[in-house]
């Protein structure tokens, strides 16, 4: 505490004017005081004259000072401090009567003035970030989560006001920097307990036990000590090894393994005395008990293949290496190091920290970004933060808080251009209320473009207003219709439109976020703030399509969802980005990351030249001009263009000389047809092309098909940059600093890589902060400064935050954190605390009316959009239920209520079966599975949650398992039709006590909710009776109407049920059973169902195979009768059958056919044939013999020939 006194005490800030002191006007101030005290001594004291005459690099530090006053008595101390108008003078004794003026006092003061203040800015650079034993375990530093809430405690805070920015910057330095560090604390401490080291009997540390976060290190040793940079006296880098035996399961080796660079681990040295088999005490104190020495930070830098090579990340396979010895190469803090070993030469006797390491223990990512967050707050408290004029003031809390409203704002826009916003006339006339509203044309239809005539005009160049001062703006708007010009011929041109009738107030706030200022909007469950910020992003993005504008979101999911519906209106595919590891959850085809859109762009630039290809056959052009962008911007100046200007210049000559005939307004579409040049190019276009009535009409259709072609070859010219660049990373940086329109990253990442942006040249004129009422304020900072000043101005334009901040602020584990330091309080909310005007969206549209009165007390105004009163889904009841929402009681089970299986891990089994059997009952009525989720108030809960799912239904079709069952926290910005809620704490309410938690738990239900805990508990709870008082209204014990099945028809104002239907449940066994037998009814019904279908299975299959029988029987006898009749008809052939005679005269022919026929040697012969028979008979021997005599020579010739053709 009188650290941070001394320290404010000579903050640099000027107290005169409120105005930041750098460095520089430090030290001249500095020098001034030692001056004034030098001529002091010089004029009345001629002992001092050696202080006097010395330079101030000689007399400004505590040693020197005490030399030099060290000698002075009190008297002539007394006559300095007079002299420098430091105390009264005796003569002014009565009013000052309470000062100190003896010798040590005077001595103290005149030393503590002049000496020279350790500038801050060195030593927050000199200061490591990695947190040791001596912080992470000191209760004045890192109080424990039993902080009551009473006591002052050495600790900054976060309130409405800060004195610079460089004050506001370093509270935010320090509270996160220990925030996190009590964060490490709880995990060393978990993991070095399941490790269990012991005390051997030959002094040696071993462990009984093993942790999935931390391994026992085999050797360790420091490899590079770099000699420092000029001007610093830290080495500039510190590296070491550290081997480690992965003898763990196959899935933990891999996550040791696939330990990416910079990620962060902690090198612990640990001494137990307590003998082998001690057990631990859990409530006991930490270090003690485990020995625990030193605690080190270090960063990953690769781990090592065979060769000591570290293997480097990249798209290339990691080696396999052999065996489970590893070694890790890791980055000591060098700021760490040097104190180290500074105390280490001031001290022989000081044990070396680095020799005695023997833990090694890594976090989860997405907790172990906090050095990267640190590294980029200090980096900024070293560089001049810029931020816009119209947002300093209020950011340290000062001054007018509707000053940056945009009503106030120079740049206020008069015309406004709203898109799509509006869905008709009508919608504009109610969007505006307090408007008086003026249109030629009533029946217009939109794109609409609104003046508000109670804008003053813009300032004409002398700087007075065209309407005069004193004149009274009316408060009209005029709404101007236009018309947004065709973009082709076919359907895929048509833009996309909106289709969401946005109420007046999520019209105010698209208003505000369309102009230049800052815009605060609260949107309460289910009012469309998703639907709002999207808009606003489609609307600047059409209405300043030279503007970039930034998206920054609390968590992964929330930024997928606005992404997803950004995907899905009228912006261009190519001008989206999306940073981060969240891209991978974003439920698309398409890969929205940095390297995926320059895929996309790469794949997009050959599908535009295949067009361009098209285009120069279709106009008949020769040479090779789809190679490149470059030569397609060629062939579209040259050929298009001149083509496109021709045709117009020929078209207008005729219409010149058509005008006062009756053939001008001749829609000409055989004229058009032949002479628009690119008739043969869109040929696949719906047909036929000009089929306008009037000549205007073709002419547009013309005009927007050049457009088309126009957009091609504008968007190659985008690309060209990427033929140039040939490097995937170049191509990435050039795409996010020049290509993407619309950039969508979270917080985290934003802190995380800020440097990394800056460097690259990152800008943006707009920021939309959606879940901003989660954000961390230093993390809602940090976005404002990604990019560099423009000559010393920060060209933001908007910034635009939507939250609630009547639901849960930023997660703070540490309870003196959280409520002593404030650190919970989001920028958002402290924004609304100081006054600065907010929109409040007042129309939900997720709940039914009953539902949602368990919350909207919480908030001034919020009532029901019409389809919560119309819709049918909102006018059935719950099938199989009495109420849509009902508290049911559970008491003790086994006499057992809360458990606490370990510190803070808060389960209630009674609840757990009991909401599990609900689960259970409501998928045997056929709910569906997705349609439930089970949200609880703490982990505990949620882990037995599971296991009894697992147990009891998991592996049944007719159950399944619910959608999700998380806690009340992860759930904040999801929704479901049908929420199960368990509340867990029997003994203390618990946090379910903060208001805010219980507006996020009773929201997330749209058609059903179902709340079980103890009543005689929560009743009671101040906090919690506007709730609490409407559920008690309704019966405490469950009821139900088991004859009913889902969807059901039953109205939800109808009646009330029949009493003898309703089935009342009275406690967790009762339900259990009741589900177990209505389970076994379901599926003897199943059964007896199945047995219906197997007998009239069976009873078909008789059917089929009797049928198929007389089938085979019919065609067996056809196919007997049809074999017979063909016998029959082959024996009558036969019978008909007679040889025909050869005759003498054709008996040369004969014979030389017989010889070509003679088979050759060694070849079988042919089975002579009846008919040869008979006709050989028939023949005269003599002519025969007289034949073969004739005919034998040339035989015997042809005999030889093939004699010797078979030998070859």
């Amino acid at each position: 505490l009188l650290d941070m006194l001394k320290f404010y005490a000579r903050f640099e800030i000027n107290d005169e004017t409120g105005d930041p002191l750098t460095d520089h006007d430090m030290t001249q101030l500095h020098y001034a005081k030692i001056k004034s005290l030098q001529k002091a001594a010089f004029a009345k004291f001629p002992n001092l004259r050696l202080f006097a005459l010395s330079n101030v690099a000689n007399v400004d530090t505590r040693d020197s000072l005490e030399k030099h006053f060290g000698a002075l008595d009190v008297h002539s101390l007394r006559e300095i401090a007079r002299y420098l108008n430091l105390i009264p003078d005796e003569a002014q004794q009565p009013p000052f009567e309470w000062h100190r003026a003896d010798e040590e006092f005077l001595r103290e003061l005149l030393i503590s003035r002049h000496e020279r203040r350790v500038s801050q800015l060195e030593s927050l650079n000199e200061m490591p970030l990695y947190p040791t034993e001596e912080t992470i375990w000191n209760e004045n530093i890192v109080p424990t989560e039993f902080y009551s809430g009473e006591g002052c405690l050495a600790l900054p805070k976060l309130n409405l006001q800060f004195l610079t920015l460089h004050d506001y910057l370093l509270r935010n330095f320090n509270l996160f920097r220990l925030e996190s560090t009590y964060e490490i604390r709880q995990d060393i401490e978990d993991a070095v307990s399941r490790m269990l080291p012991w005390k051997s009997e030959d002094g040696d540390v071993v462990f009984g036990g093993w942790a999935r976060m931390a391994l026992p290190i085999q050797s360790f040793a420091v490899v590079e000590v770099s000699k420092p940079h000029i001007g610093e006296k830290k080495p500039s880098r510190v590296r070491a090894d550290v081997a480690v035996t992965l003898n763990v399961r196959k899935e933990v080796q891999e996550e040791w393994e696939n330990l990416r660079k910079h990620d962060v681990c902690f090198l612990i040295t640990v001494r137990p005395e307590q003998p082998i088999g001690t057990k631990y005490d859990y409530r006991g104190h930490f270090v003690p008990q485990v020995g625990l020495l030193h605690v080190r930070g270090c960063e990953i830098e690769g781990m090592l293949d065979a060769n000591g090579r570290v293997i480097e990340e990249g798209i290339e396979q990691r080696p396999q290496l052999t065996g489970e010895q590893r070694t890790f190469r890791v980055w000591l803090d060098s700021n760490q190091y040097r104190q180290d070993m500074d105390r280490e030469g001031a001290d022989e006797e000081r044990e070396d920290v680095y020799e005695g390491f023997n833990i090694i223990m890594r976090r989860k990512p997405k907790e172990n970004n906090f050095k990267a967050v640190l590294e980029t707050i200090r980096h900024l408290m070293n560089t001049e933060c810029v931020v816009p004029p119209w947002l300093h003031d209020i950011l340290l809390g000062y001054g007018d808080p509707g000053a940056a409203h945009y009503s106030c704002m120079s740049e206020q826009a008069r015309a406004l251009d709203f898109n799509d916003t509006f869905l008709d006339y009508e919608h504009v006339a109610s969007s505006f209320p307090q408007y008086e509203i003026s249109c030629a044309d009533p029946k217009v239809q939109p794109p609409f473009r609104l003046t508000f005539e109670d804008v003053p005009e813009s300032e004409d160049s002398d700087g007075e207003s065209q309407n005069g001062a004193d004149n009274e703006l009316p408060k009209r708007i005029r709404v101007e219709p236009y018309r947004i010009p065709k973009r082709g011929p076919y359907k895929y041109n048509e833009p996309k439109k909106n289709v969401i009738r946005f109420t007046p107030t999520q019209i105010e706030a698209i208003r505000a976020g369309m102009q230049p200022g800052l815009t605060l909007v609260v949107g309460p469950p289910g009012t469309g703030k998703t639907d709002v910020a999207v808009q606003i992003i489609s609307n600047l993005y059409h209405n300043h399509p030279q503007q970039r504008t930034l998206i920054v979101t609390h968590s992964n999911q929330a930024l997928n969802q606005l992404f997803e519906k950004i995907m899905a209106l009228d912006i261009d595919e190519r001008h989206l980005l999306r940073l981060g590891h969240g891209e991978e959850s974003l439920e698309t085809e398409k890969d929205y990351s940095r390297y995926g859109r320059v895929n996309y762009v790469l794949a997009k630039r050959i599908d535009l030249l295949g067009q361009v290809q098209q285009l120069q056959e279709s106009l008949g052009v020769r040479g090779d001009v789809a190679y490149t962008c470059e030569t397609a911007g060629h062939f579209y100046l040259y050929h298009v263009v001149a083509r496109w200007e021709k045709f117009l210049a020929d078209f207008e000559q005729r219409q010149q000389a058509k005008e006062g005939t009756e053939t001008a307004t001749d829609p000409c579409k055989e004229l058009f047809e032949t002479e628009f040049p690119f008739t043969r190019f869109f040929r696949d276009a719906p047909q036929p092309l000009f089929g306008g009535e009037s000549f205007d009409e073709n002419m547009e259709i013309a005009h927007s098909c050049f457009r088309y072609v126009s957009h091609l070859f504008t968007e190659l010219e985008e690309f060209r940059a990427f033929e140039l660049l040939r490097s995937g990373l170049d191509r990435s940086k050039y795409l996010l600093v020049k290509e993407a329109k619309i950039i969508a990253m979270t917080c985290t990442h934003a802190a995380l890589k800020r440097k990394e942006l800056v460097n690259m040249g990152f800008k943006y004129d707009n920021i939309l902060m959606e879940e901003a009422a989660q954000i961390l304020e230093i993390e809602t900072f940090i976005p404002l400064l990604l990019q560099n000043p423009l000559d010393g101005y920060n060209r933001l334009k908007r910034w635009i935050m939507i939250g609630d901040h009547h639901q849960l602020p930023p997660v703070i584990k540490n309870m003196a954190f959280q409520k002593y330091s404030n650190m919970e309080q989001s920028l958002f909310t402290r924004l609304v605390r100081l006054g600065v005007p907010t929109i409040d969206l007042d129309g939900q549209g997720r709940a039914r009316s009953s539902i949602c009165e368990l919350y909207k007390w919480r908030y001034s105004k919020l009532g029901d959009l019409e389809h919560v009163n119309r819709w049918p889904e909102y006018c059935r009841s719950n099938a199989g239920f009495g109420y849509e929402y009902q508290l049911i009681n559970v008491e003790d089970f086994n006499g057992v209520g809360e458990s606490e299986p370990n510190p803070y891990f808060y389960q209630n089994l009674a609840e757990a079966e009991y909401v599990v059997a609900v689960f259970m009952y409501m998928r045997l009525l056929g709910y569906p599975s997705e349609k439930i989720s089970i949200l609880t108030t703490y982990n505990g809960q949620k882990h037995l949650i599971r296991d009894v799912i697992e147990s009891r239904c998991a592996s049944n079709p007719m159950f399944g398992k619910p959608h999700k069952v998380t806690t009340v926290d992860k759930y904040q910005g999801q929704q479901n039709d049908y929420i199960l809620l368990s509340l867990v704490r029997t003994k203390t309410i618990g946090h379910i006590r903060d208001v805010r938690r219980l507006v996020v738990a009773m929201s997330r239900a749209r058609l059903g909710l179902y709340i079980f805990g103890r009543v005689g508990l929560f009743k009671n709870c101040v906090e919690l009776q506007p709730a609490f008082r409407l559920l008690m209204k309704r019966p405490l014990q469950l009821q139900l109407l088991p004859e009913e099945t889902y969807p059901g028809e039953r109205k939800l104002h109808d009646t009330a049920p029949d009493a003898s239907k309703m089935n009342s449940i009275s406690d967790m066994t009762v339900m259990a059973q009741f589900v177990y037998k209505f389970y076994m009814s379901k599926v003897n019904i199943i059964r007896e169902e199945m047995e219906k279908m197997k007998e009239l299975y069976e009873k078909q299959r008789q059917e089929q195979e009797e049928k198929l029988n007389e089938q085979i029987k019919q065609s067996d006898a056809e196919a007997e009768e049809a074999r017979k009749q063909m016998q029959l008809k082959a024996e009558a052939e036969k019978k008909q059958f007679t040889p025909t005679p050869i005759r003498n005269e054709l008996g040369d022919v004969t014979d030389a056919a017989v010889v070509s026929e003679r088979p050759r040697r060694g070849t079988k012969r042919p089975a002579v044939t009846e008919a040869t028979v008979d006709v050989s008979e028939e023949k005269d021997p003599s002519e025969t013999e007289e034949a073969s005599s004739e005919n034998q020579a040339p035989e015997q010739a042809a005999n030889n020939d093939v004699e010797e053709k078979d030998e070859e």
